[in-house]
Order: structure tokens, then C-alpha cells, then sequence
């Protein structure tokens, strides 16, 4: 069922997107023929009088859709339903969705060769399942071609009219993908009895609990303890992973054939693969809840984090304490049950202040604070993972706090915990900005 969230988002527009929005303002609402089988999952947000509901396609759904395999190309279908009861038509700006999104003309010419004969019949059908601007007064519906993602996607739609705009950011599910984790499971669940979960409202007491969570990750058995657990995370759905989501960090794949056959491929051909498996590490003995990655320029280097939801809530808030390295390549291991291993940089602070740097422009990142909890571990005598890799660290671990309301750089706050080191000299005074 979908679910409807009410906002009120109201802004000036200049130039010429208010040329835009003054186009077709008599004309009435379209709609393209939509298969039903992913009509059960939209997702749907109300800003006033105007509804929006959208979709993200699997490559099943947008082959099925439009009869070519557009997952090929890279290309996935987003459908969009506007429903309109204001007085004044507004215009979708599909570069809101991707700066370089696919014209249904470009995307059809991309399957001409394979159509022969037919490509005239082809771009008649992709132009008659393409969402046609302006949405005027009523419902207008029809899909957006943009590059493709798997497991989740992030889809912001802006609707403009002169004098108005109105914004709507998705986080929505990719059907078709196998991920080492499924989100019912790890943001919906109850892992812990209510009578163990603490919700903390006084931030001192919220830095002395966190200080207390375990300093490092183990084996299954808990019998070693391996990279440490830097990172904490304050939000869930509404707010944190769409900001991640938003900055390019990706679900990880589960461990099966298609993904190892994926990764030796991507080995051979030194090719990028966003959604490589991670290995499984162990807090509060069970494996991570989830786990990221934001890949480079190929399968052997990524940024990549593992999150465990811990029994904290602040101010409400889900809690998660994580682990953060950056992989730099791969190599022989006997510690491992398929022999190889991704090589971490030691120095885990760097991934840990790259994570830190790019949320604060997701402008979901209300504050940020240092806590200790791991323990100082200098360059000369490093500690080792569960592979043997070494590492070290100052001992402290970021705490990042996101709110599902826009923040700017200079909103961003800096808890009054530990002295940032690299960053500033001193202590920061409470709700002073970086």
C-alpha cells in the first residue's frame, strides 16, 4: 500500500522555468498505459494539492514495459504519476531524476539497428509511454528513462509553475536484486525488546553510551576481534541511507554464483562492480545488518561500511555503530574461504573522514561529533583484521546525525564531544558550524 507523507514546499522561480511553466496551461491530463505489476509498490508523496507517486523498474519490468531489453543499454524506467488539483499545470524536470537522463527519441534510437523495418513503430511506442509535460490540472502519468540502479534507487521529481515549485525525493526498492539483506528485516524488525532499547535525549549521556559500544568487529566464533568499529550513524529511511544512497553509496550483492562470476569478471577486465559482496564480520554475535559500498574505478577499490543497529535510539532515532575502510586491492590470503581478499588501507581515519565529507553534502547531515571507544593505535605498532591486514587509528569514532530537512554546509553542527584532530586546534563550542 502506498504510503502518503504531506509536505509543504514552496519557492520563487525566475527565468526560464517560469517561460516553462506558463506553456499548455489548458491542456488536460494524460495517461500512459502502466502494467500493474509494479503499481502495488508505488511510492507516494502529497504537497498540497498535488500527489506524486513513482516507481523504479527492474530490467524484468522495463524489458516487459517496452518490449527491448533496456537494461542492456543501461537504461531503467521510473514511472511517474502526478496528480494534480491545483489551478495551473506544472512541468517534470527529468534532470532532476539524471542530469543525464534518456529522451524516449534517444532511447529508441538506441534499439533501431535490432528493429529494422519496425524502428518507426518503436518510437512511436516509446514515445507513447513517455510522461508528457506539462501535467495540467488532474492526473498525468508515464515513465522517465534514466541510468540504471539496482536494489535502491533515489528518485527526486520538482514540479514547477510560475511562482511555484514543488519538490518530492524517493528512496525506493529495485525488485530483482539479490542483496545481503532485506529491508523489512533490517529497518522494520524489533532486534531488541523494547525493555533493552534506550532512547537517549541528553546528548552527554548519548556520548558516555557510545563510548561503551564494543571497540572493534570479530570472527563468527567471537574468538578474534578484527577492524575497528569507527563510525556511528544516527537515522534510518527518512533521512540517513537516502543521504547515503543520494552520495552514490550502494547496496552490497550477496555472496552466490552470479555475483562471484560478476566479480571474477570485473577482476579480469578491471572493471567497476557497485554492488560487489562484502565478507561477513560480526557485532552483538550476528553478521552486519547492512552494508555499502561506493565504488572507484574498479573491483579492487571501493569505500566500503558495514552497520550494525545497536539497542540506542537518540531522540528517537534509529542508532547504528559501523565499520569503515577504504579497499586499495586484492590479494592472496589463506584466511579466507575463496582464498582472496580485499587489501584496506591502514589508515582507517582516512576513510572514516572521506565518509564525514561526503555527507555533509548530501544536505542531510544535521551534526557531527568524535567519541572515543577504540582506543589510540599509532602507524608504528599497528593492529591486524581478520585477513591481517594492519591498521591504526586515533581511537575515536565519527557520529553522524541526519535529519530528513535540508541542511547547507553552514547548518551542519559539531557535537561539543572530542577535539577534532586534523580539523580544528582546539574544542569546537557547542553549535558551532565546521
Amino acid at each position: 500500500m502506498a504510503t502518503v507523507i504531506s509536505r509543504r514546499r514552496t519557492t520563487i522561480l525566475a527565468g526560464a522555468l517560469l517561460a516553462l511553466a506558463v506553456v499548455g496551461c489548458a491542456s488536460t491530463g494524460r495517461q500512459a498505459e502502466a502494467p500493474t505489476d509494479y503499481m502495488s509498490r508505488l511510492s507516494t508523496l502529497e504537497d498540497g494539492k498535488v500527489r506524486v507517486s513513482v516507481a523504479a523498474l527492474s530490467a524484468e519490468e522495463g524489458n516487459a514495459a517496452y518490449g527491448v531489453d533496456l537494461a542492456d543499454k543501461g537504461i531503467q524506467p521510473v514511472w511517474v504519476e502526478v496528480d494534480n488539483h491545483q489551478d495551473r499545470a506544472y512541468w517534470l524536470l527529468p534532470a532532476g531524476l539524471d542530469p543525464n537522463y534518456f529522451p524516449a527519441s534517444e532511447a529508441a534510437e538506441a534499439f533501431a539497428p535490432d528493429a529494422s523495418k519496425g524502428s518507426d513503430e518503436l518510437a512511436q511506442r516509446f514515445q507513447s509511454l513517455a510522461f508528457q509535460n506539462p501535467a495540467p490540472p488532474g492526473k498525468t502519468s508515464g515513465f522517465i528513462l534514466v541510468h540504471r540502479d539496482e536494489g535502491v534507487k533515489i528518485v527526486h521529481i520538482d514540479l514547477v509553475a510560475t511562482g511555484d515549485a514543488r519538490s518530492f525525493s524517493f528512496l525506493v526498492l529495485v525488485p530483482g536484486f539479490r542483496a545481503d539483506y532485506a529491508v523489512n528485516d533490517v529497518f522494520r524488525r524489533e532486534v531488541y525488546p523494547s525493555s533493552d532499547v534506550v532512547d537517549y535525549t541528553d546528548s552527554d549521556a548519548f556520548r558516555k553510551a557510545l563510548e561503551t559500544l564494543p571497540c572493534c568487529v570479530s570472527n563468527e566464533k567471537g574468538s578474534k576481534t578484527g577492524d575497528p568499529l569507527n563510525l556511528v550513524i544516527v537515522g534510518g529511511l527518512d533521512d540517513a541511507f537516502p543521504a547515503l544512497v543520494r552520495r552514490g553509496w550502494r547496496p552490497t550483492e550477496a555472496t552466490w554464483s552470479g555475483s562471484v562470476l560478476k566479480m571474477m569478471t570485473s577482476a579480469l577486465k578491471h572493471d567497476r562492480y557497485p554492488y560487489a559482496p562484502v565478507s561477513n564480520l560480526y557485532v552483538y554475535g550476528r553478521r552486519q545488518d547492512l552494508a555499502l559500498q561506493k565504488a572507484r574505478d574498479n573491483v579492487h577499490q571501493r569505500n566500503h561500511l558495514r552497520l550494525w543497529l545497536t539497542p540506542m535510539r537518540y531522540e528517537g532515532k534509529q542508532v547504528w555503530v559501523g565499520q569503515i575502510s577504504r579497499d586499495i586491492g586484492t590479494r592472496l590470503t589463506i584466511h579466507s574461504k575463496t582464498l582472496t581478499t580485499h587489501k584496506i588501507d591502514p589508515d582507517v581515519d582516512e576513510a572514516r573522514r572521506a565518509l564525514l565529507e561526503d555527507v555533509a553534502y548530501s544536505q542531510s547531515l544535521a551534526s557531527f561529533g568524535f567519541v572515543k571507544g577504540i582506543g589510540e593505535t599509532p602507524a608504528t605498532s599497528p593492529r591486524g583484521n581478520l585477513t591481517n591486514d594492519p591498521w591504526y587509528t586515533d581511537g575515536q569514532r565519527v557520529v553522524l546525525v541526519f535529519d530528513e530537512h535540508p541542511s547547507a554546509l553552514t547548518d551542519i553542527k559539531v557535537l561539543p564531544w572530542e577535539e577534532i584532530r586534523g580539523h580544528v586546534t582546539g574544542p569546537v563550542a557547542e553549535g558551532e558550524s565546521p
